[in-house]
């Protein structure tokens, strides 16, 4: 497939010697623009990677937090037609460089129909797919046609992810491996640094894509603990519950922003440590 933004970004990180700062959210939520804005402060706040999540009505794998998040956004009208569009938008801005990874369930894309969804995704500026209901004996579905269009997909590894499993969900995975670093939903407790470290290697030992750890991050020093294990450090939860404290709009802008920029420093401090 084709070099992608994904592939790009992680290159140059690799060229600067630090890990990447990979941050989700829920598309629509609070509302459409407060979405938008907060879109566009990630990159200027530190965030190297944008992860945008799809609402869906029943996910199987997200915690309290960002099942509200999703909603919200679908009370608000968040549709996957109008997530494609902030992308749109976002490019619009004249963010070309930042990579955006839309993050959800199968469902809403099977409806959309799959040769449409993925023309439009690469049109609107959408680099990677992160699908957690689609295990790698349905490639066929999503994957592959993803892959041929030259959109990553990228793939999650678990604590539970056996060596013997491993290969088969690398398999077509680009971009970059996201290990979930602990079993059960989004937002839970840290998992052990020590045994992020040694997982990692692990899964270095089945592939050369960059390794980034989700589950847990919600300060700067915990995301520098991450970050000097692995490739890129994912938080979520943390940033959807600052999005859910805010009084909405400005307010909601301004407290991601402030989130944002800490747990960068964090990322940075993990850089200099390494070097």
């Amino acid at each position: 497939m084709t070099n992608t933004r994904i592939d790009r970004r992680f290159e140059k990180l690799k060229a600067e010697g630090r890990p990447a700062l990979v941050t989700y959210f829920m598309a629509g939520d609070p509302d459409y623009d407060t979405s938008l804005a907060i879109m566009k402060a990630l990159p200027k706040a530190g965030a190297d990677v944008i992860e945008l999540g799809m609402p869906f009505s029943d996910p199987m794998a997200d915690g309290p937090a960002i099942q509200a998040a999703g909603l919200r956004a679908l009370r608000g009208g968040q549709t996957l037609k109008k997530t494609l569009q902030m992308a749109r938008d976002f490019r619009a801005s004249g963010d070309n460089d930042t990579p955006i990874v839309l993050m959800g369930y199968y469902n809403p894309i099977y409806i959309y129909g799959v040769d449409r969804f993925l023309a439009d995704a690469l049109e609107a500026g959408i680099d990677g797919l992160i699908v957690v209901d689609l295990p790698p004996e349905m490639d066929e579905e999503l994957c592959v046609p993803a892959l041929k269009a030259g959109i990553n997909f990228i793939r999650l590894a678990t604590p539970t992810t056996d060596d013997h499993r491993l290969p088969k969900v690398l398999q077509n995975t680009s971009g970059f491996v996201y290990y979930v670093s602990m079993t059960g939903i989004t937002g839970a407790a840290l998992a052990d640094t020590d045994k992020v470290a040694a997982a990692v290697t692990r899964i270095k030992g089945h592939t050369d894509l960059p390794i980034c750890v989700g589950f847990g991050v919600k300060t700067a020093e915990q995301a520098r603990l991450i970050g000097a294990a692995s490739d890129g450090v994912v938080v979520g939860t943390a940033i959807v519950n600052a999005i859910a404290n805010a009084a909405g709009g400005t307010a909601a802008v301004q407290a991601v922003s402030a989130l944002v920029e800490d747990l960068a420093s964090g990322v940075r401090s993990a850089r200099l440590a390494v070097a």
